[in-house]
């Protein structure tokens, strides 16, 4: 009896920070998968040791503890997951072939639901963005593990240095010393800042409606349109990338094996940003998940499109299966 008393008073008391600690092994790994494990491998442990917990500090305090610690064993033998960005410079398209490298560990999109107890909610929304955004985690992957665990645990969730090296195994200075490197590190490879996050305005909503109408018209001078000067495309598992709206044009133009009227994009959201589950039409009149696109934008203009094309994420985002022709 008192073993199921445990359980429950466990399970009554953990439920609740499941989501933060998914979104923190994720800032860790670059990866839903990999976090959702993590997060189960967390929980368990700390079933394991419930009757033991003494708290002398939060049982939320308590988790993270074990969530870092597990994220950090993780990480000894694993590589960083980066974007295609992040090896090489920018694609010309059409000189250059696509080059896809399915054995790369990419990085991962994550959807918002997954992360954040109320993703209707454009205020908890906007509270999370920043710490989740692609361009946030990608830059994260470039820190080593301990540097990353420095990093998250002092600006991202404002832990004092004091509770970060007992989690770390180090002294207080020696905190210090690594968040200076990691936020060093950070900077060089963090790109320039975006808009603040906020709420989309109406003319970012008409700037959305403009981008799907193209994308699926396959209207290439009204997808030119739709982006910065300074816009970047890229979709792992291919390591091609381009930059500029005349070179996106291009690939959607030359690369892109769907004709007018063959795709259909879905609205979702993904770390915190704007996403379309993409569909494209087969021979059966069936529309089927082609990739995930994750935008970021800029004023009234799409900023930087990265379009994932593991489908196997389409049931996590809520998106279906098919859509039917019409």
């Amino acid at each position: 009896m008192g073993g199921t008393m445990v359980v429950e008073d466990f399970a009554t008391a953990a439920d609740p920070y499941r989501r933060e600690l998914l979104a923190h092994c994720y800032r860790m790994l670059g990866s839903h998968h990999d976090a959702e494990d993590l997060v189960q491998e967390t929980y368990l442990r700390a079933w394991r040791a419930y009757d033991r917990f003494e708290g002398r500090s939060s049982l939320r305090t308590w988790l993270y503890k074990i969530a870092t610690t597990a994220c950090l064993t993780a990480l000894e033998n694993r590589k960083r997951r980066p974007l295609p960005t992040g090896l090489g410079g920018p694609s010309e398209i059409p000189r250059d072939e696509l080059v896809e490298r399915p054995e790369i560990p990419w990085l991962e999109p994550v959807p918002d639901s997954a992360v954040t107890d109320d993703p209707s909610d454009p205020a908890v929304i906007v509270s999370g963005r920043e710490s989740t955004r692609l361009a946030f985690i990608a830059a994260l992957q470039h820190l080593p593990a301990r540097q990353r665990a420095v990093l998250v645990l002092r600006d991202v969730l404002g832990w004092r240095a004091s509770e970060v090296a007992e989690v770390i195994g180090v002294s207080t200075a020696a905190v210090n010393s690594v968040l200076q490197r990691a936020r060093a590190q950070l900077a060089e490879v963090r790109p320039s800042e975006d808009d603040p996050p906020a709420p989309l305005t109406a003319g970012q909503r008409r700037l959305l409606e403009r981008y799907v109408a193209a994308f699926e018209a396959k209207d290439v001078p009204a997808i030119v349109r739709l982006f910065t000067a300074e816009a970047v495309w890229e979709m792992p598992p291919f390591t091609t990338w381009v930059r500029g709206p005349e070179q996106i044009g291009r690939l959607v133009e030359l690369k892109c094996p769907a004709g007018p009227g063959e795709l259909r994009l879905l609205p979702a959201r993904a770390n915190g940003q704007v996403a379309f589950g993409v569909y494209r039409l087969g021979p059966d009149g069936v529309f089927r998940p082609f990739h995930l696109q994750v935008l970021e934008l800029r004023g009234e203009a799409v900023q930087h499109t990265v379009a994932f094309f593991d489908v196997s994420a389409f049931p996590a985002f809520g998106l279906p299966d098919t859509r039917p022709r019409d």
